[in-house]
């Protein structure tokens, strides 16, 4: 094996929300196995703190602060008839870093991390291409169309479209593309019209001794505030988060509320938008905003809740719940590729009023809802680890894995 290029839309540290837990637990994976190369975005100068934990793991790295607005990119697309995507991360240091790595090193493999990425691998490349999409973006664009009106349900269709022909692109030109869970790799080939290379399923893992109940103490704060104690947690300046924030809000605090008059609910992530701050101090309601470690605010919680309703992928928020021993109470489509058992391990509800009922009643029920958080903690530590979750990443590098046994 050569050496490894890894093209990813954000640097994989710190691992503290969904696409760069798996980014970077890929690329720690990748470097045991070859030296990696890294081309990659700061959105923040949170970000731009992890450098050199960067530095010290990649062979070598070219790090852009991402500060196009999204409206020039939104111009650029237009004017180019390209997705916003594709055009809010293309830049043209990153091209240059990309052609220099390939001009002047041993590259074998190139690991694309997220769809907007792949524009940046040169047709003529000749090893071997792995796109990692995580989920099927192009449908997430289109259900978000499927909900709005006006310009903005028009530049989302025309962004859904793009991305459809962008995923096919990548799935006829590259050699593996891997997706989260087999719903997503389903979803994928039933819009697929042209060939495609092998489409496959590789799993999000998690830290089961990280993410353990027994090794930190809840966080006072929300220890403080009426019980029982809801929390929802994520990226809040992401759209479908923002939507089941405020689902939980409106359709799930004054139900559960009805029945716990004390109950409360704790939103946590960083970047909340204005409208949601707006809602803290609304009867029951929190919001919290970035915290430097979501565990302690598990640890205090008595019950997790995720009313998703546009959900692509696997849930993180949903792994780290279950492994701190949360019963989990979640949507249907916050469910998905998460094969651990409704009833035992979770609760699934496909209405704010029956998530309501789900969470009063195990209010009401503390041994009931021990049994299932005890359930859930044990799901994760069967099925969730990510040396399991990573174990073909050889394989999908065309890497004969008796011959990394043999260097090692």
């Amino acid at each position: 094996m050569g050496e490894i290029l890894f093209l990813s839309h954000r640097i994989p540290f710190p691992p503290d929300r969904g696409d760069k837990i798996r980014s970077h637990n890929v690329l720690k994976a990748l470097a045991r196995i070859a030296p990696v190369h890294v081309a990659t975005f700061a959105d923040d100068a949170h970000d731009r703190e992890c450098e050199p934990e960067l530095a010290a793991l990649a062979a070598s790295y070219r790090l852009v602060e991402r500060s196009k607005p999204l409206g020039a990119a939104g111009v650029e697309a237009l004017a180019s008839g390209r997705p916003v995507s594709l055009a809010a991360f293309h830049d043209a240091r990153l091209h240059a870093y990309v052609r220099d790595v390939l001009a002047h090193r041993a590259i074998d493999a190139i690991y694309v991390f997220s769809g907007q990425m792949a524009q940046y691998v040169p047709q003529d490349f000749r090893g071997r291409r792995v796109a990692d999409l995580v989920d099927v973006d192009s449908a997430k664009f289109e259900a978000y169309a499927a909900r709005g009106r006006g310009w903005r349900a028009w530049m989302e269709r025309r962004e859904g479209r793009l991305l459809r022909a962008e995923e096919a692109r990548i799935c006829a030109t590259f050699e593996t593309t891997l997706l989260i869970s087999r719903a997503e790799v389903a979803l994928l080939q039933s819009r697929l019209s042209a060939e495609c290379g092998r489409v496959q399923t590789m799993a999000n893992g998690l830290d089961a001794a990280h993410f353990d109940p027994v090794t930190v103490a809840p966080e006072p704060r929300m220890l403080a505030c009426a019980g029982p104690r809801m929390i929802f947690t994520g990226q809040m300046d992401y759209a479908p988060n923002v939507e089941a924030a405020t689902r939980a809000i409106e359709a799930v605090l004054p139900l559960v509320r009805a029945r716990c008059p004390n109950a409360s609910l704790h939103i946590v992530g960083r970047n909340p938008p204005r409208e949601l701050v707006a809602r803290d101090g609304e009867e029951g309601v929190h919001v919290w905003g970035r915290v430097p470690d979501i565990r302690p605010w598990l640890k205090a919680a008595d019950v997790a809740l995720v009313p998703l309703e546009i959900a692509r992928g696997v849930q993180n928020k949903v792994l780290e719940a279950m492994a701190m021993g949360l019963p989990v109470v979640l949507s249907p489509g916050a469910a998905t590729g998460i094969d651990a058992l409704d009833g035992r391990d979770f609760a699934v509800r496909d209405s704010g009023g029956k998530m309501a009922l789900a969470v009063a009643d195990l209010a009401s029920a503390p041994g009931t809802a021990r049994l299932m958080g005890d359930a859930a903690r044990a799901w994760i530590v069967a099925n969730a680890s990510w040396p399991a979750a990573l174990a073909r990443l050889p394989e999908f590098l065309g890497i004969d894995v008796d011959s990394l046994t043999d260097a090692a």
